[in-house]
């Protein structure tokens, strides 16, 4: 399929999962934590990014990927993770920072529907907490490799946190809302 008719079956897509999340915003019920959320420290295991063509393989489960990059020095894994991502415009730069914030739950893809900042290039010992604003439904944060998962949150400022001890790109998700384009990604260096 190509990228073209990709993107627009994403966005058929996401047109059809807004219409189906509808009746689920606002009414249900909250978590009742707002503390420091769920603490995973494992550590990962690299692999080396798929190079097929197509761009649909992805790295074994829990794992991550050491990535080539594009011209402009984004990995390509980022670029083609987030490409249906309505907010997002490039990584944001946080290496040499000891903790990252990433708003879970901002103005996005037709909703609240989007991670703030959706890419962030961090060191290798960075913690990245993902704080709830409220908005959108319910929430969570899943590595795409199963890493990582938070729980299905609503409640603003709920946060989950993670500490990246190893190299490489970390794709991850909101379960419910990933069809519509909330995605997120950090690369560890």
């Amino acid at each position: 399929m190509s990228r073209l008719s990709r993107r627009d079956a994403i966005k058929t897509l996401g047109v059809l999962g807004i219409a189906s999340l509808a009746g689920c915003s606002g009414s249900a019920p909250s978590s009742s934590g707002s503390g420091d959320g769920d603490q995973a420290t494992s550590t990962p295991t690299s692999t080396p990014e798929s190079t097929a063509s197509g761009g649909d393989e992805q790295p074994a489960s829990g794992a991550t990927e050491t990535a080539a990059t594009s011209s402009g020095g984004t990995p390509a894994a980022v670029e083609e993770w987030l490409a249906d991502a309505s907010n997002y415009d490039g990584v944001v730069d946080e290496t040499g920072s000891s903790s990252v914030t990433v708003a879970v739950g901002t103005s996005g893809n037709g909703g609240n529907f989007a991670f703030d900042p959706p890419a962030v290039r961090i060191s290798t010992g960075t913690t990245v907490t993902w704080e709830w604003t409220g908005k959108g439904s319910m929430h969570n944060v899943a590595h795409d490799g199963g890493e990582f998962e938070s729980e299905m949150v609503d409640t603003e400022g709920h946060t989950f946190s993670h500490e990246f001890t190893s190299a490489g790109v970390y794709k991850y998700f909101c379960t419910p809302h990933k069809s519509m384009g909330m995605k997120g990604a950090i690369v560890v260096e």
